[in-house]
């Protein structure tokens, strides 16, 4: 029995047996285009000459004919047909008439047999008719798909992943692995789309490796339409295994080579990596100190590798062995290019929360003072006013980003007016999934609590902070958490009217409740140990209530009372359930409960302050916009909350 062997798009090879290419509605012989790249089977006379003009003609135009069409198609084939079908793209053309639609009728069986065959279907039974009886004609299409098409037998052939000779103590590639993560098992049906894009995600996921020069040598799917199965052949090439070598830096100009240097993780000799790559781009970026950044290897140094493996090949050697007979290629130059931000910018904001009122804020920010990256800002909001000025070293060869700063804040919260002063010095270190700082700070605090005399403290504290992350999106998480501990105080009598232990920690949990649902759960818990209270700079004590608190409460409302005021306590805790449909890609509603307390004892803090109600939110391009209005239980009252993010 012969074979009839047609091209598949993407480079695929479809077998057919000759015996069973029978034509018109048994069965589907051309190889399955996608639905973007099936012929187009529209007369010709409905497209003009390009590059001619149409001659004038004088003789009166009949106006367009008008029909309809039906398409009965089992499951999602009518969708398909419908977009694809030249019957229903052309509906409506100036220059339809009768003998145009006849023409798209006739092709209209061949043109299905395509588009289904897409879809995993090869022996489809098309019918077409035309009903005239009407004021105008209407187009019916049947189509009864037959068997799909199912995956019978998948072979990966994978060549060249062997370590390269003067390597081959270096860790073996993980082809089982590669094989494992195949996207088309069998049994499932056989879909071109699916084909292709299985195709595209074994070689992406290879060439973001060690081998960024892997290619598919060859991919084929033979289809047997009698047993309604296809097997699946793909030979992927590694091509050579490519290290990292020096680092070359273009671009800079004012700042210091440290800058750049100090962020890079990748060594010498390590393996090439796409996604190390993107990581140092994003480290650079986020310094502030560049406009654009492009982080790259230089593939240039192996071209003439590449040439030499070429002609050999062209001389009757295999790939693999042209590349084993020159060694391990040279090693890929780290290139970072860059375009320095200007050194200077001033910007200004207004805005408005629900927390703390009307706000208006002023920045000025100096990316080279001292060798510093210097940032100020001064903030005026309804209930807080701030001014701080920050210096920010570049980072350290051992990963350490240290900064100095003063600040003043003064905030009139629940009749509780402070204002602070503070001096203090910081080091961060660590990545975005595990965040470290040490925080050193001298405060210097007024305090007025409406109907009580005024007080003043000092207080020299050292706080530890540690947060872990584990998100599958850091400006829309829908999965995962965030955890965060603090642990700290003043233990020296050294400028410090009262010594004191703060401890504290905090969480958010995502997981995503069917296609469109997501849950959130978050919690936080604090506990503050001294002998008295009094002398405890106020922003170590612990108050609840707000948007990213307890929702149906003020910002901070829920504390001590003292007098007419409401201060913080000693222990905190608080717990927030919430669940949020997307009805819509960038629109959700949300439900949610909340609850929490402060206190200066644990009993008390553990009588919970209730808040429930509903929201809606928003997926903006700089973070999710929240709208809630919930009702406090413990007040009786609603309240509108309103936010941008999420605070952790």
């Amino acid at each position: 029995m012969g074979q009839l062997t047609l091209a598949a798009a993407g480079g695929a090879i479809l077998t057919l047996p000759m015996a069973h290419a029978r034509a018109q509605e048994a069965v589907a012989v051309p190889a399955p285009a996608t639905p973007e790249t099936a012929p187009a089977t529209a007369p010709e006379a409905m497209a003009d000459t390009p590059g001619e003009e149409p001659a004038a003609d004088t003789t009166p135009v009949a106006p367009a004919l008008q029909y309809d069409v039906r398409v009965n198609a089992p499951g999602d084939l009518d969708e398909l047909l419908e977009k694809n079908l030249d019957l229903e793209r052309f509906r409506g053309n100036p220059r339809m008439d009768r003998e145009q639609l006849q023409r798209l009728v006739r092709d209209a069986p061949e043109q299905v047999k395509n588009l289904v065959a897409t879809a995993g279907f090869y022996t489809p039974v098309v019918t077409v008719n035309v009903d005239t009886a009407g004021s105008r004609p209407v187009v019916t299409v049947d189509v009864d798909p037959g068997q799909p098409v199912t995956i019978d037998k998948v072979e990966l052939e994978l060549r060249g992943f062997d370590p390269t000779p003067p390597l081959a103590a270096s860790e073996p590639y993980d082809t089982e692995g590669l094989k494992r993560s195949w996207g088309l098992k069998t049994g499932a049906i056989f879909r071109q789309s699916e084909w292709e894009s299985a195709k595209r995600a074994l070689l992406r996921e290879v060439v973001q490796t060690r081998y960024p020069r892997a290619q598919l040598v060859d991919t084929q799917a033979v289809v047997d339409p009698e047993t309604h199965k296809v097997s699946l052949l793909v030979i992927l090439s590694s091509g050579p295994e490519l290290r990292f070598g020096e680092l070359r830096i273009e671009g800079l100009k004012r700042y210091d080579p440290a800058i750049i240097r100090n962020l890079n993780k990748i060594s010498p000799g390590e393996y090439y990596s796409e996604s190390a790559l993107q990581l140092y781009q994003a480290r650079l970026q986020d310094t502030g100190y560049f406009a654009s950044v492009e982080v790259s290897a230089d593939m240039s140094s192996i071209l003439g590798e590449q040439i030499e493996a070429g002609q050999a090949v062209q001389e009757g050697e295999s790939v693999e062995t042209a590349q084993a007979s020159r060694g391990p290629a040279p090693q890929l130059p780290l290139v970072v290019r860059v375009t320095e931000n200007k050194q200077q910018n001033v910007s200004a904001g207004i805005g408005f929360s629900t927390n703390t009122g009307n706000r208006a804020q002023l920045n000025y920010d100096n990316l080279n003072v001292w060798g510093t990256r210097f940032k100020s800002a001064i903030t005026m909001e309804t209930k807080k006013q701030a001014a701080h000025t920050n210096f920010y070293f570049p980072t350290t060869e051992r990963g350490y980003n240290d900064s100095i700063g003063a600040s003043f804040e003064r905030s009139d919260i629940s009749n509780e007016i402070t204002a602070v002063s503070t001096i203090a010095a910081k080091r961060n270190w660590g990545g975005t999934n595990l965040e470290r700082s040490l925080t050193f700070e001298f405060l210097s605090e007024d305090k007025t609590v409406v109907g009580l005399e005024q007080t003043r403290s000092k207080s020299l504290p050292l706080t530890y902070a540690i947060t872990k992350r584990s998100l599958d999106s850091l400006l829309f998480p829908t999965k995962g958490y965030v955890i965060n501990a603090q642990v700290g105080g003043a233990l020296l009598p050294v400028l410090t009217d009262e010594r004191f232990v703060r401890v504290s920690g905090k969480g958010v949990y995502y997981k995503p409740l069917g296609e469109k649902g997501e849950l959130i759960v978050r919690g936080e818990m604090g506990a503050l140990g001294s002998k008295e209270k009094k002398g405890v700079p106020a922003v170590y004590l612990f108050r609840a209530g707000g948007d990213q608190s307890v929702r149906g409460y003020a910002y901070q409302e829920l504390g001590v009372k003292e007098g007419d005021a409401t201060v913080g306590g000693r222990y905190l805790a608080t717990a927030s359930a919430e669940y949020q449909y997307w009805f819509k890609p960038k629109w959700a509603i949300a439900a949610f409960y909340d609850a929490g307390n402060s206190a200066d004892s644990v009993k008390d803090a553990l009588e919970l302050k209730s808040g429930y109600g509903l929201g809606g939110r928003y997926k903006s391009p700089v973070g999710p916009i929240n709208v809630d209005v919930a009702y406090g239980h413990a007040v009786h009252a609603y309240r509108l909350h309103f936010s941008l993010g999420f605070t952790f």
